[in-house]
């Protein structure tokens, strides 16, 4: 075994007190942990980091390390066995590894797992759905039948997981034993899960057959879900406490839904603005002239100016998209696109050689690009 420095892999000085070992175990356990860490390296890690705060955490375990190094605990010397091997230290005992990852990733991601601690409530587990929808049923909110697969309590045993329910007789209902090894230090005392019950502190004379002693099934479910209007690609909505049910009078999970939202054939989206493409002729451009358009709430007629320019922007405030939160509509903007003929006949051309003569000395544009040619 390849001498350690525990000071080094939890990043603090060899004078650190106690607050600054558990402050930077908690940083670290949080970043390595197996359930949110999936990079490769990052189990041994975690394991490295618990092993060091399982001596540095305990005065005398460190007073051993300093004099003996990491030596002091090879060959089963410290207890240190994996992720339930952390249990095994005395200096755990006023810590609590279960809130470092519940505070961050709900209770369904205790420390260790389920294994370490099945007679704590447990949140049950989220889902994420992902809907799609059309342009308008984002835009007007919708109803939707959503099909899932939840972990709900087995009807059979009550989710129990077994019948004719009696103390464990390895632990006496504690959930948790404790053995002796002899080290070069004498007799060192290690607590670790019930191997008989698991940490549950009780056991069945029959196991349920239906959920296989779990106390939860997977049973597929519909729920249905109301979309509210204005929600966009990317967004997300919660639906608390309908997800997998909860152990142990733990809260139901959530379900999280990711909306994708297709491209509407005459709209386009920003936000909560929209916008409509609107061709135009020449003459209606030189003259001005009235439209109908569509809008989302119905056709308006808009007034377009004599002399309006291709790309022009009109607002019509107030027909955009609601928002979910503020429940205020944004802009719809109408963009003015003339449309250039690509054919024309002998008396359209005639009329735009004379229309060619218009006067362009007073265009402030023309006078700029005069001074350069």
């Amino acid at each position: 075994m390849a001498k350690k420095d525990y000071y080094e892999v939890l990043g603090v000085d060899k004078n650190a007190s106690q607050d600054e070992i558990k402050s930077a175990f908690r940083k670290l356990a949080k970043k390595y942990h197996p359930d949110i860490n999936k990079e490769e390296g990052a189990e041994a890690k975690f394991k490295e980091i618990g092993e060091a705060y399982a001596v540095l955490s305990d005065e005398n375990k460190r007073k051993q390390y300093d004099q003996f190094g990491s030596a002091a605990f090879e060959n089963g010397a410290g207890g240190f066995s994996g992720f339930d091997g952390f249990q095994g230290f005395s200096g755990f005992d006023d810590f609590d590894f279960g809130s470092i990852f519940d505070d961050i990733m709900g209770s369904s991601f205790g420390f260790g797992g389920r294994r370490t601690a099945k007679n704590r409530p447990q949140k049950g587990s989220d889902s994420l759905v992902k809907v799609n929808l059309t342009f308008d049923e984002a835009v007007f909110g919708c109803s939707k039948d959503l099909k899932l697969d939840l972990d709900e309590e087995c009807d059979k045993c009550g989710g129990k997981g077994g019948f004719d329910e009696k103390t464990c007789s390895t632990c006496n209902g504690r959930g948790r034993v404790v053995s002796q090894s002899q080290t070069i230090f004498g007799v060192i005392q290690q607590e670790s899960v019930c191997p008989n019950c698991h940490g549950l502190g009780k056991t069945f004379e029959k196991t349920c057959n239906e959920c296989k002693g779990n106390g939860h099934v997977v049973k597929n479910k519909t729920i249905t879900v109301e979309i509210p209007a204005g929600v966009d690609s990317g967004s997300e909505l919660r639906i608390s406490g309908k997800g997998s049910k909860g152990y142990n009078g733990g809260p139901n999970g959530d379900i999280y839904i990711q909306f994708k939202v297709r491209d509407s054939e005459l709209y386009q989206r920003d936000e909560y603005d929209v916008y409509l493409n609107l061709p135009i002729t020449i003459t209606d451009a030189v003259l001005g002239c009235k439209k109908e358009i569509p809008t989302l709430y119905g056709n308006l007629v808009i007034q377009i100016d004599a002399g309006t320019q291709s790309n022009t922007k009109l607002r019509i405030k107030g027909k955009g998209i609601e928002s979910p939160k503020t429940k205020k509509k944004g802009d719809m903007y109408v963009v003015v696109n003339v449309m250039i003929p690509e054919k024309i006949d002998k008396t359209q051309k005639e009329l735009f050689k004379d229309l060619s003569n218009t006067n362009l000395e007073t265009n402030v544009e023309f006078k700029n690009l005069k001074k350069y040619i």
